[in-house]
């Protein structure tokens, strides 16, 4: 072989490393799932934390070390009695559930005879998330009945929710309204629309009202994302992953563009968490756990 041809091998080898670098800033699709995504890796701008429920099959222990290794430092939507099992790894709870109840996604704060146990219970909820040096609680609006209006379970909203308000101002905590779709996960679910739950916490006009903007629940009802969010940060404490359709990894399969979606977010200002909430299809859950991480870590 030739020198020529020595020092063109050379420069293709050159070319195709920067090429894979710069595959590699993208972020996106030409990552595989197993790919070696480690805490040092991780670029400090964005906080990372995972929904617990969609690694059921994964002992809570064992999620907790991963979330380490991998970089995460929060595993959400855990009652403060779970929330204590993963102390001991250094993690926190991004976005904490109220502890076992009857009241929950289709039973919420819009229908006026849940308010007496609703208030009695948030009240309890918010001084445990309080102790606990947490921060955010999760609410929800409750379903559409047929002799219920948007605009009176708008109304019957705020009226229970300003009775717990003042509590949660006194103890720093935040209530968190999530926005969920109706058309394809949870039927008749109020809040899904972010001009609803905007002008719920106008309603209630505190800095401690906020909302859970879930990005799979949005895409499906408005679309529109980023300009949405651009528009609403301001009511936005909390923002969850999920690809479409099928909430599953937020990669190639799906339509969402998340590397352009998280850029948004951060340059509103946010300083809170991103938890993916994303089912794993693929057998090893924690590969694609990474792969998500990495996908929104710009």
């Amino acid at each position: 072989m030739n020198r020529k041809s020595t020092s063109r091998r050379k420069a293709l080898g050159a070319l195709t490393s920067v090429a894979g670098l710069s595959l590699v800033s993208s972020l996106y699709s030409r990552l595989s799932a197993s790919d070696n995504v480690l805490a040092e890796n991780l670029k400090g701008a964005v906080n990372h934390s995972v929904c617990r429920w969609c690694y059921k099959g994964v002992e809570l222990d064992d999620l907790a070390k991963a979330a380490v290794e991998i970089g995460l430092s929060s595993i959400e939507l855990l009652s403060i009695k779970d929330f204590k099992k993963i102390q001991k790894y250094g993690l926190t709870c991004a976005m904490v559930s109220a502890s076992g109840s009857k009241y929950g996604i289709s039973n919420g704060w819009n229908k006026k005879e849940n308010h007496e146990g609703m208030i009695e219970l948030y009240l309890h909820e918010i001084d445990e998330v309080a102790k606990a040096g947490l921060k955010n609680i999760i609410v929800f609006s409750g379903n559409r009945e047929t002799n219920l209006s948007d605009e009176e379970g708008l109304e019957n909203c705020a009226e229970g929710l300003r009775k717990v308000m003042l509590y949660a101002e006194k103890k720093k905590v935040n209530v968190v309204m999530e926005l969920l779709n109706s058309k394809v996960n949870h039927p008749n679910y109020m809040c899904d629309h972010t001009n609803w739950g905007v002008e719920l916490c106008q309603k209630l006009d505190s800095d401690n009202f906020k909302l859970l903007y879930d990005i799979y629940h949005m895409q499906i009802m408005e679309g529109d994302v980023i300009r949405t969010i651009q528009e609403n940060h301001k009511y936005i404490a909390h923002y969850h992953t999920g690809g479409v359709p099928g909430r599953n990894e937020i990669d190639d399969t799906q339509e969402l563009n998340y590397p352009a979606i998280i850029k948004a977010i951060l340059e509103t200002g946010y300083k809170g968490f991103v938890g993916q909430e994303f089912i794993p299809k693929r057998e090893n859950k924690l590969a694609s756990l990474k792969q998500g991480v990495t996908i929104c870590d710009i």
